[in-house]
């Protein structure tokens, strides 16, 4: 039996330095085991782990809710939510009972298997993606634990691959549902998704030829040091990439703008058109747990993980700070949902296409080149003061062509004709 869990990786031994997985910690913490089941206490620690997860996740999309709500309720001017419980905080809780309570119709000539299963499908690959993200440390004695289920040496490797199968479970709702709408939707989902999965991935890549890892943790390890430290920094190339896997992210999570699979105005409600009930309340789950977790992954591979600002102060460091950072990437995505129009689909496609794959190719050259330059220790001054001062110089750039453009817009006036 070790044997076979030796395969995924022994759970209390695979360590980036001296950091060990949260089962790690499980297995030092929860009592002995009777002499019968010593031989799966890997097994019952991973599950534990993972059932920690799995109870806390699920927590997540209802927080987030409520948070949109009264973040567009600030920005229209509004209160928002505020009946239910103190300043409305138990709205989502009465809005999740009155789903679960709601009637649970399936079409009648649609496929009722697959109609039933690709809900689930899409919640569990959303967790599964969790599986490899490192939320913080705690530091026991000599031994550091990272609140991760399995530190797995191709952690990236895995959670793109788990998020991909996402795009199965929205075709199978479409097809499923038995009608044109939701059809239509998930093809354009499934069309969406996989494009804007090739910036994403090459934003990635000029992150891995920087820290020549794929494990999250070592990732994570690589920016211990303060805020010159992190990956957005490195190099002027992983500063555009960090912008390039956000927009790309937001994309690939549905959100506007470009919730494309959703628009109201051409296809009702997109995939999950046909669902109600639990079932229609499971995909708005996975839509806020993936809006959460490609945020936590995006604090993970440029903006320092769960390490500190600055060295050996723990400002913005641990699980608090890890949280805080993440919070405030969702926080601009609600900010951008909504401030920004709708795009139409071919405004979608060109600017993957045509924008954002080019740049994650330059960025890919880019980091080639400077590597080259500078070496691997990328945290040396001599690398991170050039990059530093071309991030710099190309954002005063930016900023003046944007004040330029503002400042020499003119209102066109229509003249009045006169009496």
């Amino acid at each position: 039996m070790r044997q076979f869990f030796g395969i995924f990786g022994n759970l209390s031994e695979v360590t980036v330095g001296s950091s060990k997985p949260l089962a790690g910690l499980l297995l030092e913490i929860l009592p002995p085991l009777p002499a019968f089941l010593e031989e799966y206490e890997q097994l019952l620690a991973m599950i534990t782990a993972c059932g920690i997860f799995v109870g806390v996740v699920p927590l997540i999309p209802l927080v987030l809710v409520l948070a949109e709500r009264k973040v567009s309720a600030f920005i229209q001017d509004r209160t928002g939510p505020m009946r239910v419980g103190p300043w409305g905080i138990l709205q989502t809780l009465a809005d999740g009972v009155k789903l679960l309570f709601k009637e649970d119709l399936i079409p009648p000539y649609g496929d009722r298997v697959l109609f039933r299963l690709a809900p689930y499908i899409i919640v569990c690959f959303s967790l599964a993606a969790f599986v490899a993200i490192p939320f913080g440390a705690i530091d026991l004695g000599d031994e550091r634990y990272v609140f991760i289920v399995s530190n797995l040496n191709i952690g990236i490797f895995y959670i793109l691959a788990v998020s991909s199968v996402i795009v199965i479970g929205i075709i199978m709702a479409g097809w499923a549902s038995n009608s044109k709408w939701s059809l239509l939707g998930s093809l354009r989902s499934a069309a969406q998704m996989v494009s804007y999965e090739i910036p994403v991935g090459l934003s990635i890549l000029s992150v891995i030829m920087v820290v020549q890892t794929l494990n999250m943790q070592g990732i994570v390890d690589q920016q211990d040091g303060g805020l010159h430290s992190w990956l957005i920094f490195r190099t002027p190339f992983s500063f555009i990439a960090f912008f390039v896997f956000f927009i790309s992210a937001i994309a690939e999570v549905n959100r506007t703008p470009f919730d494309l699979p959703e628009a109201e105005s051409e296809l009702v409600a997109g995939f999950h058109t046909e669902y109600s009930g639990m079932r229609f309340a499971l995909f708005f789950i996975a839509e806020y747990a993936n809006m959460f977790a490609v945020c936590a992954i995006a604090v993970t591979l440029f903006l320092g993980g769960w390490q500190g600002v600055l060295p050996g102060i723990d400002i913005l460091g641990g699980l608090p700070g890890f949280v805080f950072k993440t919070l405030f990437l969702v926080f601009v995505m609600m900010w951008i949902r909504w401030t920004l129009p709708r795009l139409r689909v071919d405004q979608l496609m060109n600017l993957c296409w045509k924008y954002l794959i080019p740049v994650s190719f330059f960025n890919i050259l880019g980091v080639g080149i400077w590597m080259l330059i500078f070496g691997a220790d990328t945290m040396d001054m001599k690398s991170l003061g050039p990059s530093l001062v071309v991030i710099v110089i190309a954002v005063f750039i930016l900023l003046k062509q944007v004040f330029k453009g503002v400042s020499g817009t003119k209102r066109e006036t229509t003249p009045v004709p006169s009496s």
